[in-house]
């Protein structure tokens, strides 16, 4: 028998309080975890660990770390026991060949993986590598990386990306108001309308998003956005696209979420 194809998730994770809290956001992480097929091993690919050169945890028990401050105590006593994989980290470092990839025993799973993670596999019973996200190299580079992890779908391994498509929080409304930046909103709906785009990394638009008259304010800096680009780079032409669930929060914080496959 064929193994089944793993989907590909980009779940946008906005405050890091949602690894606590119910809302309509961790209703749909939870139901992908409840409905999706289940994955050998996940490789997750945060927005919080933005580094020089490329690196993959390769230590069997993995840290949960507590990237963040100024949140209740309960927040960092949450922990996200989930197993590693020292097998899949060296399986990556053949996959992304000739990328130079670290084998990294120091790092763990921040909040933008377990955040999401423990929403959507709260028995924490998936071994899980997380991929970090070169900050030196430039867009399309990025859309690559994921073009070479697709094959690993196709051997039970899901990528969970975590970021947020819009992510300003000097611009966020922090006393409150719903009002949402017409900014944040175009940006958005610019993603939406080109999620379906299948292109050379080089002419696709959201690879070129900073072309866009709105990105620099939605996007102030790009590591929110990258993990995109490593699940639209893992697409395979006959995989359906589609959005689990969406929502601008604090006017300038994007919430969209995106499923391949």
């Amino acid at each position: 028998m064929s193994q089944l194809r793993m989907p590909a998730l980009f779940l946008g994770h906005g405050n890091p309080m949602n690894a606590l809290e119910e809302n309509r956001y961790t209703a749909a992480w939870r139901q992908a975890g409840d409905t999706l097929p289940r994955p050998r091993a996940i490789i997750a690919v945060s927005a919080h660990w933005y580094t020089r050169g490329t690196a993959v945890t390769a230590m069997a028990q993995p840290k949960t770390i507590h990237d963040f401050g100024g949140f209740p105590q309960a927040l960092f006593d949450t922990r996200y026991p989930a197993p590693g994989s020292p097998e899949l980290a060296q399986q990556l470092v053949a996959q992304l060949a000739p990328v130079a990839v670290t084998l990294d025993h120091d790092w763990g799973l921040d909040h933008g993986s377990w955040g999401v993670l423990i929403k959507m596999y709260p028995d924490a019973d998936i071994p899980v590598v997380q991929l970090s996200i070169d900050g030196t190299r430039p867009a399309a580079w990025h859309f690559e990386m994921g073009r070479k992890l697709a094959a690993l779908r196709d051997q039970g391994v899901m990528i969970v990306a975590s970021g947020n498509v819009v992510h300003n929080l000097r611009q966020a409304h922090w006393n409150g108001s719903r009002e949402v930046y017409p900014w944040a909103s175009g940006f958005e709906q610019f993603v939406r309308d080109n999620l379906a785009v299948q292109s050379a990394a080089a002419s696709h638009p959201l690879v070129n998003f900073m072309d866009h008259p709105d990105a620099a304010l939605a996007n102030p800096t790009p590591e929110h956005y990258l993990p995109l680009l490593y699940v639209l780079g893992a697409r395979q032409p006959d995989d359906a696209i589609t959005i689990p669930v969406d929502g601008i929060e604090m006017g300038a914080i994007s919430m969209l979420s995106v499923q391949v496959g």
